[in-house]
């Protein structure tokens, strides 16, 4: 990097799939920075950098503060998939929390609220998956209306560097409908790639729930989706003042 490189706006995503329609809406080009593999681009004129840190609250720091130690950057914009504590809110609903919550730590972050809507609620960061009735039920006592597992770490890589950043998140699933279990969430590797092991011993034990995976499919592409719109929207704005 030379001292006159633009600044970056940086989208931050956790698994391959939330990049996709980033990189697809806006034209970006994969490439290799100090040992970082990066999309980058450009959007009305501001020079933009997408990355996949992997899932879980490690690695998404680890990602996070490698892109910014390899790339010049102003702002990020975390961009993907969030799950719903309750049955109601339907797939695809964009989530502007007012506060992070990391549950490990209990650290607080509040993000730059960048969205065409309020803010509202609390969203958790959490390394476990949260699916009992009475821990959710807590959660919602407190305000919280949408599980994660690394928007509060890389919050913390943000502002440990006075980063500014925000939240772009959609519901792909909903912890107490029964869609998601230990063995679903295994079926993923911790990069966010598929375990093809684990989604063939799956689809042996249960060949019945072959539409309902797929269905699980198509909402977390629907919800990328609405996230990245979302997001490059809020750039254009930005942007724009």
């Amino acid at each position: 990097m030379t001292p006159t490189e633009p600044a970056h706006l940086a989208f931050v995503c956790a698994m391959p799939m939330e990049v996709v329609p980033l990189v697809e809406k806006l034209g970006l080009t994969e490439r290799e920075i100090d040992g970082v593999t990066v999309h980058t681009g450009s959007l009305d004129g501001t020079e933009v950098v997408a990355v996949v840190t992997g899932m879980g609250t490690e690695l998404a720091r680890a990602g996070t503060e490698r892109l910014l130690d390899a790339v010049p950057v102003h702002r990020v914009m975390v961009v993907g998939i969030t799950g719903a504590l309750e049955n109601e809110t339907p797939i695809g609903t964009l989530i502007w929390p007012e506060l992070v919550v990391h549950s490990g730590t209990g650290s607080e972050h509040r993000p730059h609220h960048l969205g065409d809507m309020p803010a509202f609620g609390t969203m958790w960061t959490t390394d476990v998956l949260l699916t009992a009735s009475d821990v959710l039920t807590g959660l919602r006592a407190r305000g919280v209306v949408s599980l994660d597992m690394e928007t509060a770490a890389i919050a913390l890589a943000c502002e440990e560097r006075g980063i500014p950043w925000s939240v772009f998140r959609a519901i792909s699933d909903r912890a107490s409908d029964g869609s998601v279990n230990e063995e679903v969430f295994k079926m993923s590797n911790q990069d966010g790639s598929p375990n093809p092991e684990a989604i063939a011993a799956f689809f042996e034990k249960y060949p019945e729930k072959a539409e309902l995976l797929a269905e699980m499919g198509a909402n977390a592409t629907l919800a990328a989706e609405t996230a990245a719109d979302a997001a490059i929207r809020a750039a254009r704005a930005l942007g724009a003042r």
